[in-house]
């Protein structure tokens, strides 16, 4: 019996020290998610706008998406758009259209990937200094207003 609970243990050390050295990546748990989305869909619809609200995870894949009553019908595909390329690229899509617009080199990044929208309203989600996802807001008058909105969003769960 004591050999082999001392074989069992021999055997076990190796996967414990392997499992210990593992990565570990932050990310954006979906409690953190609703609660941004939530707080900017109210801060639009404050407003009086009808706008979509997506959240992105830092791989690209959507954990939320609300689309307020009567938005139209293309916000749901620009929010989420938006917050793709804020998650991808680390960026806000402000910024970025601002970037390309001035660096015409850089025109490429609009064709990168379908799933790229360069149009503000994207925000990247950073929390403790990592890129843990993107917000996008689709549907105001305005880039500045869905910006705007995105960024209670952020605000609401501590994001930078």
């Amino acid at each position: 019996m004591l050999r082999t609970t001392a074989l069992l243990a021999a055997l076990a050390a190796p996967v414990a020290m392997h499992a210990q050295d593992l990565p570990t990546s932050p990310y954006l748990p979906l409690a953190m998610a609703s609660d941004a989305a939530n707080a900017a869909l109210e801060a639009c619809a404050a407003e009086g706008h009808n706008v979509s609200v997506a959240i992105v995870a830092r791989d690209g894949n959507t954990k939320v998406l609300l689309k307020a009553d009567n938005s139209g019908p293309h916000t749901a595909s620009s929010a989420t758009g938006k917050a793709f390329t804020s998650a991808g690229l680390g960026r806000d899509t402000a910024g970025l259209a601002e970037f390309i617009s001035t660096n015409t080199a850089n025109n490429g990044l609009r064709d990168m990937d379908a799933r790229l929208v360069i149009q503000a309203g994207g925000l990247p989600i950073r929390i403790g200094g990592a890129l843990v996802g993107g917000i996008g807001v689709g549907g105001a008058p305005s880039g500045a207003i869905d910006a705007d909105c995105a960024r209670v969003g952020l605000d609401a769960i501590g994001a930078e």
